[in-house]
């Protein structure tokens, strides 16, 4: 019995090789110059949502960027947060 006249779900190739497009680039990412293991890069539909935490606005630029520019075509909404550890501009006040 072949399977020629059997329909695919529309879209499921492309979602498929977004998937696995993604998963080489979460490698990408962790094993990368950044070495950011606290971030997630989910698919969702054509999308793609990254978050977690990065130490510099620097860092989080780079990695939209790749993925950006890795994924072209498909929106991609970066969500990372920055928790710059820089020392403060003041002295805090004890009352």
């Amino acid at each position: 019995m072949s399977n020629h006249g059997a329909k695919r779900p529309s879209g499921a190739p492309a979602a498929q090789n977004l998937e696995y497009r993604a998963a080489h680039l979460r490698d990408r990412i962790a094993a990368g110059p950044l070495g950011e293991l606290g971030v997630r890069l989910e698919v969702r539909g054509e999308a793609v949502l990254l978050t977690g935490t990065v130490p510099s606005a620097h860092c989080r630029d780079e990695i939209c960027r790749t993925v950006q520019d890795e994924l072209a075509g498909h929106p991609v909404h970066c969500d990372i947060v920055v928790t710059e550890t820089s020392s403060p501009d003041h002295a805090e006040e004890l009352t």
